[in-house]
């Protein structure tokens, strides 16, 4: 599994409750564009293409 930041596992925490990216980005309080960023790094990081797909795999290895 690979290593990923605060931000990276905040967001994919954030996600896996359904919350959306500006959702996500007003209760971390940075910018959806941001938001999308740490999201992007960590499927990128799965190896995966999409959030859904990324929160099943962190969920799966026991990360969120």
């Amino acid at each position: 599994m690979p290593k990923f930041t605060k931000r990276e596992l905040d967001v994919l925490s954030w996600t896996s409750q359904g919350k959306t990216a500006w959702e996500v980005s007003v209760i971390l309080g940075m910018s959806e564009k941001t938001v999308n960023f740490h999201l992007g790094n960590a499927m990128r990081k799965l190896g995966v293409t999409s959030k859904h797909q990324a929160v099943l795999k962190c969920v799966a290895a026991g990360l969120l």
